[in-house]
């Protein structure tokens, strides 16, 4: 979900410097084998000026990367490089890759005409918000480094290395962010949305008092919605892909978001406050049973504040729409992003 905002971002800004008359190159993770701190389709922007944006590792990479993507700048031509921790621990910690770990990378120019026309269209389709399939020839016996936009994605598609007939292409699938609605603007919101919102979510913020709802307090939303929970609540658009955390502070306020949410489709439901406030209003609602709803919101973490409360709401979405039971990663026996 990360890689959508990384690929707009990184989409736009390549618009900007070419529009400037400026060159740079792409480097984009195709393929993985073991433990690796970024996936498929990680992207990581190399300027003509040295500056960069995005990455395709924990910061052990890049600047490897980087010197090759300025040659690559210089002569135009594509490069696949991959990178093999091996057995020795030194290599191992010298990438950062874990043990046993390798990655490959795909570098190539970013603002030559043929790439920017399909950025171009790139750029309008993530706007629209609907699933991408994004194809790049990466090896082969001619046009490496070609990338097409598939009219059609598959609803299973997952991105993923093919070859055929002597030609390697790499087929990256972005999935559209998951929306979370944040109900309630209070003080305690702004690090909530604003952490939610780098991790990829995109966010609407919604609120009776517009006074609360302003730019400057919350910069990153997507959405800023006034409205009480008896309004017009189809505008929030909430389907089975939403998540919603309900905290106004206010009794009546909270209940009343929670049985709008409780009579939609939203697939999670948090709820900020203690277990006895919540239990109350779960039943005059009758919802007790409800496992939608996640009351009190977040992982157990001994979180203390604003800011580590909303890093326990943020760490419990992720653990719900991976499907994931939190557990310690030193426990885990398998690669760290197996499922």
């Amino acid at each position: 979900m990360k890689h959508w905002r990384e690929t707009t971002e990184i989409v736009n800004r390549i618009l900007a410097l070419a529009a400037a008359g400026r060159r740079a190159a792409l480097a984009t993770v195709i393929r993985i084998d073991g433990s690796s701190y970024r996936r498929p389709g990680a992207k990581f922007l190399i300027e003509d000026d040295g500056r960069t944006l995005g990455g395709v590792s924990g910061g052990c990479l890049e600047a490897d990367v980087c010197e090759i993507a300025l040659g690559v700048m210089r002569t135009g031509v594509p490069r696949l490089l991959h990178y093999d921790t091996g057995a020795d621990d030194s290599t191992v910690w010298g990438l950062g890759l874990g043990c046993n770990g390798s990655v490959d990378i795909f570098v190539q120019p970013a603002t030559v005409a043929p790439t920017l026309e399909v950025l171009r269209e790139l750029g309008a389709r993530l706007a629209q918000g609907s699933a991408i399939a994004i194809s790049t020839l990466i090896d082969g016996p001619a046009d490496v480094g070609r990338v097409l936009l598939p009219d059609r994605v598959a609803r299973d598609a997952v991105s993923r290395v093919t070859t055929d007939d002597s030609r390697t292409v790499f087929t990256e699938v972005l999935q559209p962010p998951p929306v979370l609605i944040v109900c309630g603007a209070g003080d305690d919101a702004r690090p909530l949305v604003s952490l939610a919102s780098e991790a990829g979510f995109a966010v609407t913020v919604v609120d009776h008092r517009q006074a609360f709802l302003t730019a400057d307090r919350f910069p990153s939303a997507r959405r800023l919605v006034v409205m009480r929970p008896d309004g017009d609540v189809g505008q929030l658009g909430i389907d089975a892909r939403s998540l919603v955390v309900i905290k106004t502070h206010a009794y009546a306020h909270d209940r009343d978001w929670l049985k709008t949410c409780v009579n939609s489709p939203a697939s999670y439901i948090g709820l900020l406050g203690p277990r006895a406030r919540a239990e109350e209003m779960l039943g005059e609602l009758n919802a007790a049973n409800d496992a939608r709803v996640f009351a009190p919101v977040g992982l157990s973490v001994g979180a203390d504040g604003p800011e580590q409360i909303a890093i326990s709401v943020i760490a419990e979405l992720l653990s719900v729409l991976s499907r994931q039971a939190p557990v310690h990663l030193r426990e885990k026996r398998e690669a760290i992003h197996a499922f």
